[in-house]
């Protein structure tokens, strides 16, 4: 049976890795130096191709950040001729300018090959029909999985964002055997399917989900997997750097592997900038090597994960990263206290008797900073008063064990919270800063 994709790249030693990677590094220095802003970044530190001997030099140039993209809006960050870029992509701006995001033919293809890469590592065949649930248009997660599974052969589906009874009578109808969903759409669609009396496990061909674009728990996950009766495999990729199919789990799931044919990926830590061990969790940093339009060097993406030290089973020597934590700038900090959400995402998940919608409120009570906690309950659950009670108090410790602080807890009925097709908005801070 055929594992790889591209046996050759995916299987490729350290050691090569490395020289090709300096090969492309010091290729792309020159073609980021055509841009606007690189041009200007480059001759103020003294740097140019020839700073590149070896994967360690990329440390003495400077990071490129989410504000640099603004303040360089809509073009400084073009490294061609706007008339040799095919498209765009852009986040929706709505604290400011967006970041724009610039991409030649070869940029997509590339792009197209990676996803396409990505599917195929986790048994997708061209046999497969694939329906993507994502919004095209701007959002990358559309696009990028439409021309990845046309590359890999598959036959697609693409059904866009939304209208969850006709996302499964096409489901039901074509055939699908292959998801792209987000984590929290994918509980919403389980509980429609089990609204409209089908049962995805035996009325549906369904066998493989691909999820990401927000964080999720692996108790997230391994519940998804179980309502749907799939394996779901963790997908990270962000449009300034593509968008997916920047790393993706084998089938080993025990972490995403980073494409570093495509990108230099460090992780350091938030707070020094400074390089940490492999292990240990800190700040994904990334550098694009086979971007034509709109190179990036350095690029603080925010996410927090560490490298899994070892090697996979799976046979591919591309490093891996874990599962997200989170992102640096959505780090709760109450009564000094660091939380993440997810933390809290994977407490409510071991609770067979909460549902998947929860929601987060931070509110100022009294002068006092306080955490809301408010999560719907199954719909096969019971609405006695003392049972509810004491799931209140059961939920309330474990959170208090993990948070380091006691968040006041509401248990919902079903359907009480507002749905979102899209990203879900687990956190609203309403505090008098």
């Amino acid at each position: 049976m055929t594992l790889y994709w591209q046996e050759k790249l995916e299987t490729i030693s350290r050691n090569e890795l490395e020289k090709l990677q300096v090969e492309r590094l010091r290729k792309t220095i020159e073609q980021a130096s055509n841009s606007v802003f690189y041009k200007k970044v480059f001759d103020k530190h003294k740097l140019s191709p020839e700073s590149i001997q070896s994967i360690q030099d990329l440390q003495n140039f400077p990071f490129t950040t989410k504000e640099d993209l603004r303040a360089s809006y809509p073009y400084d960050m073009a490294a061609i001729p706007l008339q040799k870029c095919v498209r765009m992509h852009s986040s929706s701006g709505t604290t400011g300018n967006p970041t724009v995001v610039l991409h030649s033919q070869q940029d997509l293809d590339n792009w197209a090959n990676q996803v396409a890469r990505c599917m195929f590592m986790v048994g997708l065949r061209d046999t497969d029909v694939f329906q993507n649930t994502s919004g095209y248009g701007m959002f990358t997660g559309g696009l990028g999985f439409q021309y990845g599974a046309e590359r890999l052969g598959a036959l697609t589906v693409p059904a866009a964002a939304g209208n969850s009874k006709r996302q499964i009578k096409f489901i039901t109808d074509f055939g699908t055997t292959c998801l792209h969903i987000i984590p929290s759409y994918a509980t919403r669609l389980a509980e429609v399917f089990h609204e409209m009396g089908l049962d995805p496990q035996k009325d549906t061909k369904l066998h493989t989900i691909c999820i990401g674009a927000e964080p999720h728990s692996e108790e997230q996950r391994a519940r998804i997997e179980k309502l749907l009766g799939v394996k779901a495999y963790n997908c990270f990729g962000m449009s300034e750097m593509n968008g997916p199919g920047v790393a993706f789990e084998c089938k080993e799931q025990n972490g995403l592997h980073i494409w570093e044919d495509y990108v230099i990926a460090e992780i350091v830590d938030p707070n020094t900038l400074q390089p940490v061990p492999d292990g240990e969790m800190g700040e994904l940093v990334l550098t694009t090597l086979q971007r034509e339009a709109m190179p990036l060097i350095r690029y603080r993406t925010r996410d927090l994960t560490r490298f899994i030290p070892g090697n996979c089973p799976c046979g591919r020597t591309h490093r891996r990263i874990d599962r997200f934590k989170g992102r640096s700038d959505d780090m709760i900090i109450l009564k000094g206290v660091n939380i993440f959400p997810i933390q809290i995402e994977k407490i409510l998940m071991q609770f067979s008797e909460l549902g998947g919608n929860y929601l987060i409120t931070l509110e100022t009570i009294r002068n006092s900073d306080e955490m809301l906690i408010e999560v719907e309950l199954s719909d096969l659950f019971t609405d006695d008063y003392s049972v509810l009670q004491r799931l209140t108090k059961d939920i309330t410790r474990q959170l208090k064990d993990e948070l380091l602080i006691t968040p006041r807890l509401k248990l919902l009925a079903k359907g009480s919270l507002p749905v979102s097709e899209g990203k879900a908005v687990r956190v609203k801070d309403l505090r008098e800063f």
